[in-house]
C-alpha cells in the first residue's frame, strides 16, 4: 500500500476550491493494458483528483482517483480509466480544483492476437549532468520528438508505444525538488501522451519518492512490490528488475525463472524484452559490472534456447551505448544510455574489449526497437546517436540490428586448412569454406573456431576463438576487412595431434552446425626463447631489481589477492601485504648476441605477459628500455597497460634501436583506490628475432591464400654440406637465410647451380635449423634440417 492515501470524497474535493492549486508536474501515464491506464500529476497542495476524457477533444466523461503527500503540501493524483478499447486514441485533461491542465492523447495497448506493429523507446541515465544540466530536455525534445516527428509524420501516440527506462533518472531520488526539475519537466511533452516504464538505479537510492511517482504492475513477488514486475504490449512481455542491493537476491531470480517458464508456453509472446540498470559486463567503464546481472542473463539464454523465443535486457549505469549478444544464445545485450549523465569516454575509465559487444559508443542517444507481428515477426533495434560533448550530432542513425523470432538455415562450414598437416604451433592458422544462408539477404555475421587435444571431444577445447563481422571499440572497427574465414590461434604445444571445427552465424543470430572435425600435428617450435628469467614469479623475486615502492610474488588469494594465471604465483607491482602507492621492478635481458640483426633491423622484440587488477581501478603498466653496450640508453617503447579485472594478455612487437645491447623490462604499478595496490602482472616474456616469425613462411594453405612452397633439403640429416632444390621460376637474385632453434641468424655460405641451390655449413653445432629462400626479398620457399655430428 502507498503511505498516506486520502481517497477524495466530493466534501474533500469543495475544500480543495477554496485555494487555487499549482500544477508542479505536467500529467503523466502508467501501467496502461487495452482497457485501462493510470494518469498521475502533482499538485502544490490537496484537492481533488479528476480526469475529464473522451474519444474526441470534446472528453465528456469524467472520472476521480486518490491522491498521497508528497512532499510539504504537495500531493500526488493518480486517476485510473478503466473501460477503455483496445488500440484507441483518447483524449483528456486532469484537474484539481480550479486547476485545468491542457488536452492531451494517449493510445491503449492493442492485444497480441491484433498483430499490431509497435515502437518502444529505451533511454537510461538522465541524471542532470552539472557541465549540460539542460541535456536530457534536448534529447526529448530535439532527439525523440523531433526524429520520431521528421522521419514518421502523424501523432506521436501512433509512433510510440512506451517507455522503457534502465535507471538512474535523477542524481539523487532522495532530494524532492530533483523529480520535477530533472526527470518529469524536461520529459513533460513525451510523458503526457507516452506511458513510461522505470527500474531503479543507484542513484533512485531506493527512494520513497520513486514509489510515490511510479506505479508499476502490482505482480512482482509479494513484499517486493514494484522492484520487479511485467507488463505486456501486443506480442512482447517487458519485464522490470531490480539489480541494486539490497535486492539482489534468490527471491528475484526464483520469479523470474517462474515467470520466463509461464512465458514460454504462451503463444502470444514472441518476445521477451528485460531491463535492469547494471551491466554484467562493459567496455566503457567495467568497474560498474555486476555478476548477478549475469545470473539474469543466464535464466533469459535458457529461456530463449528453451522456447526458441528471442530475448534481450537493457541496461545503463555506464554511460554511453553499447550493442551485444550471447555466443550462444538468440540474446540480446543493449546499453541504452546516456540521455543526460556525463558521458563515460574512451580513456577516461578502465575499459575492456569483450567478445561480447560489437559496437559500443561514447555519446549521448536513445535507443528505437521497431517490433512486428504476424506470419513473420520480427524486432528492428535502431540507435539514434545525439553526438558528444564536443561535437553534435543531429539525430544520426549509428547503429541497427535485426533480429527475427523465426530462425534462417545456415549451411555447414568445411573444414579447409590445416588437414593432416604438420605446422609449427605458432603458424596455425586455420581456414574454412565460404559461408551460406537460406536467406540470401542476411550475410555472415560470426565464427566460432575451436581446437581440442582430444579427437572428438570438444567440451574443454586447449584453444578457442569467437569473431564478429564488426567490432567499434575506440571508435575503430578491429574487425574491418576480416571475412571471417579463417583464424590464427595461439598457444598450441609443439610436436603434438589436434584436432579442430568452426561454425558460422549469420547477422541474426543464427548458427550453424559445427564443421566435421579435422586433425593436424604441429612441428618444432619456431618461436624464439623467452629470455626473461622467472616471468611467472615462481621463484620469488629472483632475477628483478626493485628501484621503488613494494614488489611481491604472491600466491593464490593470499592477502586477499587474486589467483595466478598459471603456476602458483604472480608478481603484485605495489604491494598486498604490504603497499606502497607506486612501485616499480626491472629485469634487465643481454642481446648482444644478437648485434649483427638487430643493427641490421631484420630483429625486433616481442614482450607481453599478463596484466590483471582487483576492480578495475588501480593501473599495472609495462614498457622496455634499450640500452646500449655502455648502458647508456638509447630509446624506449610506448608504455602498455590494461585494468580490466581479469588477467588480460598483452603481446606487443617492437622495433630494437640500433646499438642495443641490453633490454630492459619495467613494471610499474600505481594505486588509484584504496590501501592495495592491485597492479598483478604473471607470465611475462621477451623474446628476439624476425618480426614474422617464419609464419608466412610456414604457412601453406588452400583456396585464394598465397601458397609458399615448402622445400626439400638433401640430405637430411646433413654432415657440412646441403642441397636446396629450387620451385620452377626466373630468379636473378637469390638469398639464404638460416636461423638456429634460438631464433639467432647463423652465417651460411651458398651458390646456385641451375635449380638447386647448394649451401655449406662447416663450424655451426650439431642440432635443428630453419631456412628461408628469397628472390628479390620475395620469399619463394622455406624448410628446416638436422645438421648431424661432424
Amino acid at each position: 500500500m502507498k503511505k498516506l492515501i486520502f481517497l477524495l470524497s466530493f466534501v474533500v474535493g469543495i475544500l480543495g476550491d477554496s485555494q487555487s492549486q499549482t500544477l508542479k508536474i505536467q500529467p503523466y501515464l502508467q501501467d496502461a493494458s487495452p482497457h485501462s491506464i493510470h494518469i498521475l500529476w502533482e499538485t502544490d497542495s490537496m484537492g481533488e483528483s479528476l480526469v475529464h476524457w473522451g474519444l474526441t477533444d470534446s472528453l465528456g466523461m469524467t472520472a476521480t482517483g486518490m491522491a498521497e503527500n508528497s512532499s510539504g503540501t504537495s500531493v500526488i493524483h493518480d486517476v485510473r480509466l478503466d473501460s477503455l478499447d483496445r488500440f484507441t486514441k483518447y483524449y483528456y485533461r486532469v484537474q484539481t480544483g480550479s486547476t485545468l491542465s491542457d488536452i492531451f492523447t494517449f493510445k491503449t495497448p492493442p492485444f497480441a492476437s491484433d498483430e499490431e506493429h509497435f515502437r518502444i523507446l529505451a533511454m537510461s541515465d538522465m541524471q542532470r549532468d552539472g557541465a549540460f544540466p539542460n541535456k536530457f530536455e534536448e534529447i526529448v525534445e530535439e532527439g525523440v520528438l523531433d526524429y520520431l516527428e521528421e522521419e514518421l509524420g502523424g501523432e506521436l501516440i501512433d509512433n510510440l508505444a512506451l517507455i522503457m527506462i534502465p535507471g538512474d533518472l535523477v542524481v539523487n531520488g532522495n532530494s524532492y525538488t530533483q523529480w520535477e526539475d530533472q526527470f518529469f519537466d524536461p520529459a513533460r511533452n513525451l510523458l503526457s501522451h507516452v506511458p513510461v516504464y522505470p527500474v531503479l538505479g543507484n542513484h533512485e537510492n531506493n527512494s520513497t519518492y520513486y514509489f510515490k511517482y511510479f506505479r508499476m504492475p502490482a505482480n512482482g513477488t509479494s513484499g517486493f512490490e514494484e522492484h520487479w514486475w511485467y507488463k505486456d504490449y501486443g506480442n512482447t512481455r517487458i519485464v522490470g528488475l531490480d539489480s541494486n542491493s539490497p535486492f539482489t537476491n534468490q527471491e528475484q531470480l526464483d520469479w523470474l525463472e517462474l515467470l520466463l517458464e509461464e512465458t514460454c508456453s504462451q503463444d502470444s509472446i514472441d518476445f521477451v524484452f528485460a531491463q535492469l540498470h547494471h551491466p554484467h559486463k562493459s567496455e566503457l567503464w567495467t568497474p560498474g559490472e555486476s555478476d548477478y546481472t549475469g545470473e539474469v542473463i543466464t535464466l533469459l539464454e535458457e529461456f530463449t534456447e528453451g522456447c526458441g523465443k528471442p530475448s534481450l535486457h537493457f541496461f545503463g549505469h555506464t554511460h554511453g551505448y553499447s550493442r551485444g549478444n550471447s555466443r550462444d544464445h538468440r540474446h540480446l545485450w543493449i546499453n541504452a544510455a546516456t540521455a543526460g549523465g556525463a558521458i563515460d569516454n574512451w580513456g577516461e575509465f578502465p575499459n575492456f574489449d569483450y567478445d561480447e559487444f560489437s559496437v559500443s559508443q561514447d555519446e549521448y542517444g536513445f535507443v528505437l526497437v521497431e517490433v512486428s507481428d504476424g506470419e513473420d515477426p520480427e524486432m528492428l533495434i535502431k540507435r539514434i546517436s545525439r553526438g558528444d560533448q564536443d561535437v553534435t550530432l543531429d539525430n544520426v542513425l549509428t547503429d541497427s540490428m535485426r533480429l527475427r523470432l523465426w530462425t534462417n538455415e545456415v549451411s555447414r562450414p568445411t573444414a579447409l586448412w590445416p588437414v593432416e598437416e604438420e605446422v609449427a604451433p605458432e603458424c596455425v592458422v586455420l581456414e574454412a569454406s565460404d559461408f551460406f544462408s537460406s536467406n540470401v539477404d542476411v550475410s555472415h555475421g560470426q565464427s566460432h573456431w575451436q581446437i581440442s587435444a582430444i579427437e572428438g571431444e570438444f567440451s574443454s577445447p586447449v584453444a578457442e576463438h569467437w569473431e564478429n563481422f564488426e567490432n567499434w571499440y575506440f571508435e575503430e572497427n578491429t574487425q574491418a576487412d576480416n571475412d571471417l574465414r579463417d583464424q590464427a590461434m595461439l598457444g598450441l604445444e609443439e610436436n603434438s595431434p589436434y584436432w579442430w571445427r568452426v561454425r558460422y552465424r549469420d547477422k541474426e543470430l543464427n548458427w550453424s552446425e559445427w564443421s566435421i572435425p579435422v586433425g593436424f600435428t604441429t612441428g618444432s617450435s619456431i618461436a624464439p626463447p623467452n629470455l626473461l628469467i622467472n616471468g611467472g614469479a615462481e621463484d620469488s623475486l629472483s632475477n628483478w631489481t626493485v628501484v621503488e615502492g613494494i614488489v611481491e610474488s604472491l600466491t593464490d588469494g593470499i592477502c586477499n589477492g587474486i589467483s595466478p594465471h598459471s603456476g602458483n604465483r604472480y608478481f603484485a607491482v605495489g604491494g598486498l601485504c604490504e603497499e606502497s602507492e607506486q612501485a616499480r621492478c626491472i629485469q634487465a635481458v643481454d642481446v648482444s648476441m644478437y648485434a649483427d640483426s638487430i643493427d641490421a633491423a631484420t630483429y625486433s622484440v616481442n614482450f607481453g605477459g599478463e596484466l590483471s587488477t582487483y576492480s578495475g581501478l588501480d593501473l599495472p603498466e609495462m614498457r622496455l628500455i634499450y640500452l646500449d653496450q655502455n648502458s647508456v640508453e638509447v630509446g624506449a617503447s610506448e608504455v602498455f597497460s590494461s585494468q580490466n579485472p581479469s588477467w588480460t594478455s598483452i603481446s606487443v612487437w617492437d622495433e630494437i634501436p640500433e646499438f642495443t645491447r641490453v633490454i630492459q623490462m619495467e613494471l610499474k604499478g600505481t594505486r588509484n583506490s584504496g590501501v592495495d595496490n592491485d597492479s598483478y602482472f604473471d607470465d611475462l616474456f621477451l623474446r628476439v628475432g624476425p618480426v614474422s616469425e617464419g609464419c608466412d613462411e610456414v604457412i601453406s594453405t588452400l583456396g585464394d591464400i598465397l601458397f609458399i612452397p615448402s622445400l626439400e633439403v638433401y640430405p637430411n640429416p646433413i654432415k657440412k654440406r646441403g642441397t636446396i632444390q629450387l620451385p620452377w621460376g626466373d630468379y636473378s637474385r637469390l638469398e639464404l637465410d638460416v636461423v638456429n632453434t634460438l631464433g639467432q641468424k647463423v652465417s651460411c655460405s651458398f651458390h646456385r647451380e641451375d635449380d638447386q641451390l647448394i649451401f655449406q655449413m662447416d663450424d655451426l653445432p650439431s642440432g635443428g635449423y630453419l631456412f628461408f629462400v628469397r628472390n628479390h626479398d620475395d620469399l619463394i620457399g622455406r624448410g628446416k634440417f638436422i645438421k648431424g655430428i661432424k
